[in-house]
């Protein structure tokens, strides 16, 4: 046993005002088969404590106070069968042990030891068969997400133990009853069924049935000023508790949010054979939610302003709002029905999520382009992370729980999927179908693995899945391909294509991709089985000599594909839009690789694309692209030369584009670039008359961007615009977003300078998602001289952003801070912090390098001038 600690325990009780400790001294001998005693919950831990308990249990009571710096006072029971009783039994709780009052085992009040995140039990307190243990504490705040008039717990991966009490592992699943005495005036949701309210004087308390048995992660509840709306679509009650309260968002919004659950929750009980199987299916939309959404049992989880839009809203966040809603229905088969046994497999829940989500959209939205969709989706963000050099496996080791929260990114959620169809495809839909089906019949309501599960793949497919698995799921990174030609007498002799990894290895990622043989009048699209390190293209040969040849034209492939370069002149005609994305994607991956295209060719090719692409979400693809490599690619001096003809050509296309979709994103591109007196004049006068562009519709949000996209410009600072747009918000959650935000875009550096310092405290760091944008605009590059002196106090930050933030928060930290630099001075920064740090966790090293890749690439290109 590693790292064996010494446990004592004293022989009487000391009472003192009610709470019992005892210390250790060297004397005493210690104890023989005991658990190290260490912070988090350790593997060794985990294993033990799965092998000795079950049949466990949860009743909880709280009392919220109506003042936000009131404690929550509380009490809980649990209840659980132990096999034996050999050791003591550690019981987690990360806070302070004085938020800890009485605790009592099996009707006996016993000492309080509490110690590096744990209470220790004694064994001698503990039986063989049912044990009970009481204790009344002060609830833990970190993960209680409390506002003035309104809470709710985020307790993914292992937070439920800042809380309360608790076995906190996914594998110890337990049902929950709630009672919660709140504000009189708050309603309550909770993954149990209400089962009765009681008002008594300024307070109403909600008692809830036993919730289904679930992980420790997935228990919860909000609370607070919210209205309820319940309806009943496809045979199910469901209620959605909101605050919102712009009614052209709800008249426009609430229609599709109940149908797209049906849809999802329908197509889940198809496709798994299973139907739902929990005991309600409610859910909540909260203001700046620190994630997209989180699949808590019978009450999920939203970030409100991914649910409701408006009139204004483009084809995208309409797929991105079914596609979320569909991925947290997913989970409710994947991830919370079959759960990961550890959270090393915590991928598992995602991509399948994922992956369901992506073939719900199709039923929910079926005017999307599903192959488009998932292209776009997927692949920009995996790569953002694989081509780096903080570049992470799919599925990773975990010792304990508390790094758990660094194992989520990109690679799980985007990568991921990627890697899932292509095993679809390599076993077929109707096998890997079954499969999936098994899984979740053989292990719900339970626990399981990776290997539990391509155990039950592999006997369906003569592939071998293991070897298959080693690269794409065990290993990080991928493959770049190059080819080989051969012509003569004006046909194709013979065409070879090879792989090897972008690190330079011999490795092998087998998959199946398209590539498209171009000609004048007509194409030919042959499939290709990269099995091999190299491979011949047998179908090719005696083919004529195409115009030029696509690449990955069905967007399945995965890694850096070659460039025909006979290809870009035609790039803007090729018929189907997801060759075009691919192509499009493929092009800026050789541009970071210095492959084929520099910056600055890739910024002419677009601009003339701008009016012709007219797939919307392909352009959204194009304008993005289209700013990252305008300020992250190209210098400050070129940008100033650039802006003015690109503010003009963004313009002119979106006088000529004829969709309003395609007509906003042009606007949104056209603002995100203006650099000149006359672009910024121009949104000026948009901004205070509040008169979008013919044919563009502009909402409350999208002011609210534009006001700060002035504000960060410096633009006539006298005029207040921050203050003015501020007046115009009715929403309150809203009107405190935009004056959070307002000190991190101030003229004065001085008050910039001391919202940066406001931040090294926890308390100001806790609505995630407002310090993420704060710090986006803190460090823009128009602020880049001013702010750069942030960056190592920044890093500093890091491990405490680690134990305080939640799971996306340290990487959106490192993100939001870095990515806009180009400077030596700051590569440097970067490089010096890693330096001075060798036994840096190894997971926070890899976000690092993660966040750091654009900064270091363009400093590469800054100082070959290839971006000028």
């Amino acid at each position: 046993m590693k790292n064996k600690t010494t446990l004592c325990f004293g022989m009487g009780l000391l009472l003192l005002s009610s709470v019992v400790t005892f210390s250790c001294s060297s004397r005493m001998t210690p104890l023989a088969d005991s658990l190290a005693v260490e912070p988090g919950v350790s593997r060794e831990l985990a294993d033990h404590r799965k092998k000795v308990i079950s049949r466990l249990s949860y009743d909880l009571t709280l009392n919220i106070p109506a003042e936000k710096e009131e404690p929550v006072l509380a009490s809980e029971a649990i209840s659980f069968h132990l096999r034996e009783n050999s050791m003591p039994l550690q019981l987690d709780f990360k806070e302070a042990t004085d938020h800890l009052q009485q605790l009592t085992v099996n009707g006996k009040q016993v000492p309080l030891m509490h110690r590096e995140e744990h209470i220790i039990i004694p064994q001698q307190h503990l039986n063989a068969g049912p044990n009970e243990v009481r204790t009344q504490f002060i609830a833990g705040d970190l993960s209680l997400n409390r506002n003035p008039d309104y809470l709710y717990t985020l307790l993914v991966p292992d937070r439920a133990r800042t809380v309360f009490p608790v076995f906190d592992q996914p594998d110890l699943k337990a049902a929950f009853r709630l009672t919660l005495t709140v504000p009189k005036g708050w309603r309550a949701l909770a993954n149990g069924p209400l089962q009765d309210s009681l008002t008594t004087g300024s307070t109403v308390t909600y008692r809830f049935g036993p919730s289904d048995t679930i992980s420790t992660y997935l228990f919860s509840f909000a609370a607070g000023r919210f209205d309820k709306v319940t309806r009943e679509v496809g045979g199910r009650e469901m209620r959605f508790y909101h605050r919102e309260t712009d009614t052209t968002k709800l008249a426009l919004s609430l229609d599709p949010i109940f149908q797209i659950h049906a849809d999802a929750l329908a197509f889940m009980n198809t496709y798994s054979q299973i139907p739902y199987p929990f005991q309600k299916f409610d859910f909540i939309a909260i203001p700046d939610f620190q994630y997209g959404g989180m699949e808590h049992v019978g009450a999920i989880d939203y970030k409100a302003a991914s649910l409701f839009l408006d009139e204004g809203a483009t084809q995208d966040q309409k797929i991105a709002r079914s596609n979320l809603i569909a991925h947290e229905t997913a989970h409710m088969w994947f991830g919370d029905l079959v759960t990961m046994q550890w959270f090393d497999d915590v991928w598992m829940k995602e991509v399948f999520a994922n992956f369901m989500a992506d073939k719900i959209t199709q039923v929910s939205l079926p005017d999307s382009n599903y192959d488009l969709k998932f292209l776009l989706d997927h692949f920009p963000a995996a790569y953002g992370v694989d081509r780096t050099a903080g570049a992470n496996p799919i599925r990773q080791s975990l010792e304990n729980l508390q790094d758990a929260g660094s194992l989520y990114g990109s690679i799980i959620y985007h990568k991921a999927p990627v890697v899932m169809r292509q095993l679809e495809r390599l076993m077929g839909e109707a096998a890997f179908r079954e499969g999936l089906q098994q899984y979740l019949k053989t292990y719900a309501h339970g626990n399981a693995t990776w290997p539990d599960l391509i155990e039950i793949l592999d006997a369906r497919t003569p592939a071998d899945l293991q070897a298959w698995n080693q690269v794409w799921v065990n290993e990080p990174g991928r493959p770049v391909f190059d080819y080989e030609l051969e012509a003569a007498d004006g046909k194709m002799k013979k065409l070879v294509l090879k792989q090897q990894g972008e690190d330079g290895s011999a490795r092998l990622w087998p998959q199946f991709f398209e590539l498209t043989l171009v000609y004048p009048d007509h194409q030919q699209e042959l499939t290709v089985n990269m099995n091999q390190a190299s491979v011949e293209v047998h179908a090719a040969a005696g083919e004529r000599l195409p115009a030029y040849i696509l690449f990955n034209t069905s967007g399945q492939g995965y890694g850096v594909f070659p460039v025909d370069e006979r290809m870009l002149p035609a790039l803007f005609k090729v018929k189907d839009p997801v060759a075009r994305a691919s192509a499009y994607i493929n092009l800026y991956e050789n541009m970071l690789n210095a492959r084929t295209v520099k910056p600055r060719q890739m910024l002419d090719l677009y601009r003339k694309g701008l009016a012709q692409e007219k797939e919307e979400l392909n352009l959204r693809l194009l304008t993005s692209q289209l700013g990252d490599i305008f300020w992250k690619y190209t210098t400050p001096a070129s940008r100033t030369a650039l802006a003015p003809v690109m503010e003009a050509e963004l313009w002119h296309a979106m006088q000529q584009q004829t969709a309003p979709n395609a007509k906003k994103l042009l606007f949104k591109a056209y603002q995100n670039i203006a650099l000149s007196k006359a672009a910024q004049d121009r949104l000026y006068t948009i901004w205070q008359q509040q008169e979008a562009p013919a044919g563009v519709k502009l909402t409350e949000d999208d002011y609210t961007a534009l006001a700060l996209a002035l504000a960060v410009r410096d633009y006539k600072p006298e005029s207040n615009i921050l203050q003015r747009q501020l007046a115009r918000i009715p929403n309150p959650d809203r009107k405190k977003r935009l004056q959070f935000l307002m000190p991190a875009l101030s003229p004065k550096v001085q008050e910039r300078d001391a919202f940066f310092a406001s931040l090294k405290s926890e308390q100001n760091r806790e609505k995630e998602a407002w310090v993420n944008t704060a710090l986006a605009y803190l460090h823009h590059p128009l602020r880049a001289g001013t702010s750069e002196k942030y960056l190592k106090e920044s890093l500093d930050l890091l491990e405490e952003i680690q134990l305080t933030g939640d799971i996306f928060f340290p990487y959106s930290w490192l993100q939001a801070t870095l990515g806009s630099y180009q400077t030596t001075t700051a590569a440097d920064t970067v490089r010096t912090f890693l330096r001075e740090h060798p036994v840096y966790n190894p997971k926070l090293r890899a976000k690092v390098l993660q966040a750091a890749d654009d900064l270091f690439r363009a400093e590469k290109i800054r100082s070959s001038r290839a971006g000028s």
